[in-house]
């Protein structure tokens, strides 16, 4: 991947490519990109973990608590996961749905990457009614939940840094055979105009990631949905969380075999490599494609909000390594504030629904 990189800067124009498109060739270069390789890459064995994937316990409380939303707002028994990973989440989701409810259940899920997509044949039975789709226009016009577990903070980002004589874009090039980080004035309008609608702003020598992607999708999400609602998983920050001084160099990261390096230029292909998000601005983007905002809160608290506890066995099982206590552990952890879930917040969003 390094070789291929290093041709790739050489033969820009400028020799030199933006942040954003760095990410994209490391991370979804067809061949070399790091979601493209056949590689485990969530979990113990793999370079990172996510919240679903700690225990069933979380797809389960998700599908108990969109049953009753759907109820609620007699909605179609329809979900979209975009970006569906190894299966786990959907695997639990439709345990759970079959378990409480005698009705039939559509569960859609948008994976690009055949190596997931594979991963997610042997865990799950697809038929008519669950089924792996390669775009939102398969499923369009769609009525449910569209669901997105740490999707946002995977797209390509750009970055910039305010300095004494203005806001400059950080770019990749090369030096003596090695990836390196440049600054340019800049001039990228999108960018100036994504922070001017944004509102955010920047101290001195303060960088930032400005996902510029972000719309496009959520445009193509507003788009697909017919009615419904958007459920967003991530980690991120509200515009005056950005301002703080611990979020002056910005939140770029790579994680290889769970271990965080903040130079992504560092084994590309083989990390994955992930920003937090801008809450305000997901917000802010919905709300003028037609997603109306209806709460963010920390995970912990949505999971409590939704029952989790209901499945917490009251007593303890002399054996640590029984179902029982694995289920108590997997709670205690998405739970407790020292757990996973407070890093996480889940966003609410509708369309030509009634916020009750």
């Amino acid at each position: 991947m390094l070789d291929f990189l290093i041709d790739y800067i050489k033969n820009a124009p400028l020799k030199m490519i933006s942040y954003a498109e760095y990410m994209e060739q490391a991370l979804y270069h067809p061949e070399y990109g790091y979601y493209k390789k056949n590689k485990t890459k969530i979990g113990p064995e793999g370079d990172f973990i996510t919240s679903s994937n700690i225990s069933d316990i979380y797809g389960r409380t998700v599908a108990k608590w969109f049953y009753k939303e759907a109820l609620n707002h007699r909605l179609p028994y329809q979900v979209c996961e975009i970006g569906g990973g190894n299966g786990r989440f959907a695997k639990a989701f439709i345990e759970e749905w079959n378990l409480i409810s005698s009705d039939k259940l559509h569960y859609y899920i948008l994976e690009t990457s055949p190596y997931h997509r594979q991963l997610q044949r042997e865990q799950i039975s697809f038929s008519e009614n669950i089924r792996q789709i390669e775009s939102l226009n398969k499923i369009s016009p769609f009525k449910g939940m569209i669901f997105l577990n740490e999707l946002f903070d995977a797209l390509p980002v750009h970055v910039i840094e305010k300095t004494r004589e203005g806001l400059s874009e950080i770019m990749v090039t090369i030096n003596e055979g090695q990836l390196t980080e440049i600054a340019v004035p800049l001039k990228d309008k999108a960018i100036k105009l994504y922070l001017e609608e944004s509102g955010l702003v920047l101290s001195g020598r303060q960088r930032i990631e400005i996902p510029l992607n972000m719309e496009p999708m959520i445009k193509d999400i507003a788009d697909t949905l017919d009615q419904g609602m958007v459920l967003t998983v991530d980690y991120g920050y509200t515009n005056e969380e950005w301002g703080e001084p611990a979020r002056r160099d910005g939140s770029l990261r790579g994680y290889y075999r769970h271990m965080q390096f903040n130079n992504i230029l560092e084994r590309p292909g083989e990390m994955d490599i992930t920003s937090h998000i801008h809450f305000d601005s997901l917000i802010r983007i919905g709300e003028k494609h037609g997603l109306q905002y209806v709460f963010k809160m920390r995970q912990d608290e949505f999971l409590l909000s939704a029952g989790i506890l209901e499945d917490l066995e009251s007593h303890n099982d002399p054996n640590p390594f029984s179902e029982k206590s694995k289920r108590n552990r997997a709670i205690r952890s998405l739970i407790m504030p020292s757990g996973i879930s407070s890093a996480f917040h889940i966003a609410l969003q509708y369309k030509r629904m009634n916020a009750k």
